[in-house]
């Protein structure tokens, strides 16, 4: 493929903006930090959204009794906490609100190992002054400029009976309308949005949310949604196994949320954030663990900025108890990280797409295996390959350039020989606790294989070309090389071999 870098292709690569994680509660662990601090380092996503902030293990509303009469408070202790971990860690909340406080609930259904109450207020008052004190105390704690650019969500997955009782969406509006206004009371630059719907009618819900608004004059800063791209389950023992879907067939579902928006004149050009992300929707099934997974996200990751403003992947990490306490090392867990600090082949995928952005807004090049980013002003050319298949392909990429006649290429693969702690791990027997020796062999494995070379340029052309094997990933950048050897150093001479004459 000969390159024309005067030709603009679209692509918007907002990858890093936010990641997702298990209830907050489990931020006050210790592997969840570790993880979450593991992720910062390579990817440092911006943002941070997750369940809980209101449920019993963060303790901020409390209800007591004495002598008859009740009483409530708000205690902020853990969520201080929580909050001083992530913008330590240089994360920034998104801030999804919910689950309800069982103090606070107008029943006792409850979803998860965790038992996040998913029914509406008892008191819609109460409901409002909790979120104004609790918003009120982040301003005034960690500075009213800062705070007020963390977005807000209200509730998750309304659409679904098991998140909000009987999925009753004029109950959800209600809960809604009195949310945002109480957010926007506290600071009007505050950005609120919902209805964070997930598969079930979404196109319905976001066009009745929208005529909701409409009718209640109420403009939303941004809409969500969620995006996940498996069929149906199959369960077995702990696991849940499931074949991905058409990726086209999500992308056209995820028009319908654009267009939905767009055909109303108050609405058009809402951002859409897609707060949750990933293949399977369910945290035991083993393909979050697997190179196939890698390569499939970086498709999705070329694709997703077409019509999203955002998309978090869920989850940064395996700390997650919705089905409960994981069972062993590798369980299908969501995350980009293992127990112990093992990154998986998806981890890659995301650093792979980091890197992209940090080079620069440029695309010279994309289609549905590969896309190239240049940064005009170093002459520093970025690009990924991936391979959704099981059969090796093959890419070539010719790219003019000026004046420089060398060019250091370097490679990074992440493929199912080269980076795969999965199959370490089932290798040493599928230890569910491994060894400090079987952990150190893992994360041996966890890296990709870095390769280099030196591209001559011929007129005024250089060519990079890739073998991606099946379920592959592979990041390439391409810079002019500067050649400084020391005084009498002959690199052919030293690799030619001491005992030859």
């Amino acid at each position: 493929m000969k390159i024309d870098r005067k030709k603009k292709y679209k692509f918007y690569n907002n990858a890093d903006y936010c990641v997702g994680t298990g209830r907050m509660g489990l931020a006050l662990t210790h592997e969840y930090y570790e993880q979450l601090r593991l992720v910062q380092e390579e990817i440092g996503f911006k943002h941070i959204r997750g369940h809980g902030l209101f449920c019993e293990d963060m303790g901020i509303y409390e209800e007591r009794s004495w002598k008859g009469k009740k009483s409530f408070c708000y205690n902020f202790t853990y969520l201080d906490r929580v909050f001083d971990s992530y913008l330590e860690l240089n994360i920034e909340p998104f801030i999804e609100l919910g689950f309800m406080p069982g103090a606070l609930a107008s029943g006792e259904q409850t979803i998860f190992y965790w038992k996040g109450n998913t029914t509406p207020p008892k008191s819609y008052k109460r409901w409002a002054e909790l979120i104004e004190a609790t918003l009120t105390h982040l301003c005034d704690r960690y500075g009213r400029d800062r705070v007020v650019e963390w977005p807000v969500e209200v509730w998750n997955e309304p659409n679904l009976p098991g998140f909000w009782k009987d999925a009753d969406m004029e109950e959800y509006f209600k809960l809604y309308k009195v949310s945002h206004e109480t957010v926007k009371k506290v600071d009007k630059r505050f950005k609120v949005g919902g209805p964070a719907v997930c598969g079930i009618k979404d196109e319905f819900w976001i066009r009745s949310f929208l005529e909701f608004c409409r009718r209640e004059k109420l403009k939303p800063d941004f809409v969500t949604r969620h995006h996940y791209t498996t069929e149906e389950p199959d369960f077995k023992g702990h696991y849940t196994y499931q074949m991905l879907s058409d990726p086209f067939a999500g992308f056209a579902n995820l028009q319908t949320s654009r267009d939905a928006i767009d055909s109303y004149k108050e609405f058009k050009g809402l951002p859409i954030h897609i707060t949750e992300f990933n293949t399977s929707y369910t945290p035991t099934n083993p393909i979050h663990d697997t190179n196939e997974n890698a390569a499939y996200m970086a498709h999705q990751l070329s694709h997703l900025g077409d019509m999203n403003e955002s998309y978090s992947y869920w989850t940064f990490g395996d700390v997650f108890e919705e089905q409960g306490i994981p069972h062993t090392e590798f369980y299908g867990g969501f995350g980009l990280v293992a127990a112990g600090g093992v990154r998986k082949p998806t981890f890659w995928t995301f650093a792979f797409f980091k890197r992209l952005e940090e080079l620069g807004t440029k695309c010279i090049y994309k289609d549905e295996e590969s896309v190239i980013v240049e940064n005009p002003e170093t002459g520093e050319i970025g690009g990924i390959v991936w391979n959704r298949g099981k059969k090796q392909i093959k890419k070539s990429f010719t790219i003019p350039i000026g004046k420089e006649k060398e060019y250091v290429l370097v490679r990074q693969i992440v493929d199912p020989k080269t980076t795969n702690p999965l199959k370490v791990w089932h290798d040493l027997g599928e230890p569910a606790a491994p060894s400090e020796e079987q952990l150190a062999i893992l994360k041996a494995s966890d890296k990709p294989l870095v390769q280099t070379g030196i591209l001559r340029g011929k007129n005024k052309e250089i060519t990079v070309s890739s073998a991606v094997t099946g379920y592959g990933v592979e990041y390439f950048s391409i810079k002019p090389r500067k050649f400084t050897p020391d005084k009498g150093y002959n690199y052919k001479r030293v690799v030619s071999g001491f005992g030859n004459k």
